[in-house]
């Protein structure tokens, strides 16, 4: 049996951001983060170029600029041309920036291979607690997202966040919007189960979501969304490796992006490729790399788009083997 994940390389064009999740170990206030320069990416992305270990995905990973902010058009510029400028140096550009108007969307949708947002919980109660000060993190805002995406035809990742004060229940009611929405547009890839993991510059005073419930809560997902929705679980936060396992053989089948740094949470560093190879053939599992965008969404990219994907299927392939 197979098992996925995307060699990957995070930037943040900034960490500011509007929005104070109480749970969060990302933001930083506005107006007291630098923004990334192109020259500053171009850097990264030349030494990325030059070193032994593959690294097809770029996860352009950024806090959000208020809406109505002067610097909301400055902001969306710099992510457009870093998405632009990964395309041009031979990567394959995968942005995630908080909810963006339709046509902010339709425009990266020229420049990203795919792109995500994480439904978090469909609940509106956690905007009286841990999203009171995150208007961003209303529901109807997020599956907004997700449904532009589908009318877009954005190949697309979501998921849901646990242990952040949701019930089982609305863990279930929130896969299976998920699940509608897809079926209706056909256009997300992966849904992340993604357990919510204490770190170091939070206010939310909870412990971890225990993972020793995953399990059961995959095989749930796994019986209410389609087939071909892939389930990703985010190793680092499986720190156990039985349990990690024991969550493959219910159901997932990703492993996300790894890259050398999780930025969203920054306390749990991603195990090393190698290592998790050998945790996963003890039990008869192959760890093999894939793109960003899985091969029934390419038809969705443009001509251009879509040869620069061709050319890093084959590569990651014969890499695989």
């Amino acid at each position: 049996m197979y098992i996925t994940y995307s060699p990957a390389y995070t930037i943040v064009p900034t960490y500011e951001c509007f929005n104070r999740c109480t749970y969060c170990n990302f933001r930083v206030e506005p107006g007291k983060s630098p923004w990334m320069t192109l020259s500053e990416a171009t850097k990264i992305f030349q030494d990325l170029k030059n070193q032994n270990q593959i690294v097809c995905e770029i996860l352009i990973l950024s806090g959000e600029v208020h809406p109505n902010s002067s610097r909301r058009q400055e902001w969306f510029k710099l992510i457009y041309n870093l998405c632009e400028l990964a395309l041009k140096m031979g990567f394959l550009p995968h942005t995630n920036a908080g909810p963006l108007s339709f046509g902010e969307m339709e425009a990266l949708k020229q420049v990203n291979v795919s792109m995500g947002l994480m439904l978090e919980q469909i609940t509106p109660k956690l905007s009286e607690n841990v999203h009171k000060y995150a208007p961003s993190k209303l529901p109807e805002v997020r599956l907004q997202q997700v449904q532009w995406a589908g009318e877009l035809q954005v190949p697309f990742t979501t998921g849901i966040l646990l242990g952040i004060g949701e019930q089982e229940s609305d863990r279930t009611r929130s896969l299976e919007v998920i699940s509608r929405i897809h079926q209706r547009y056909n256009h997300i890839q992966e849904v992340i189960l993604q357990p919510y993991s204490p770190g170091s510059q939070q206010s939310y005073d909870a412990p971890g979501f225990d993972p020793l419930q995953l399990p059961e809560l995959i095989a749930e997902a796994r019986e209410i969304l389609p087939a071909d929705i892939a389930i990703q679980i985010p190793p680092n936060l499986i720190p156990d490796k039985q349990w990690l396992i024991a969550c493959l053989k219910a159901g997932a089948t990703d492993l996300g992006g790894i890259s050398p740094h999780d930025e969203v949470n920054p306390n749990y560093p991603h195990p090393k490729i190698e290592i998790l190879k050998k945790d996963l053939e003890t039990t008869g599992l192959q760890l093999v790399p894939r793109l960003p965008i899985y091969p029934q969404f390419d038809r969705h990219l443009s001509k251009e788009i879509q040869t620069k994907v061709q050319q890093w299927r084959h590569n990651i392939n014969n890499f695989g083997d």
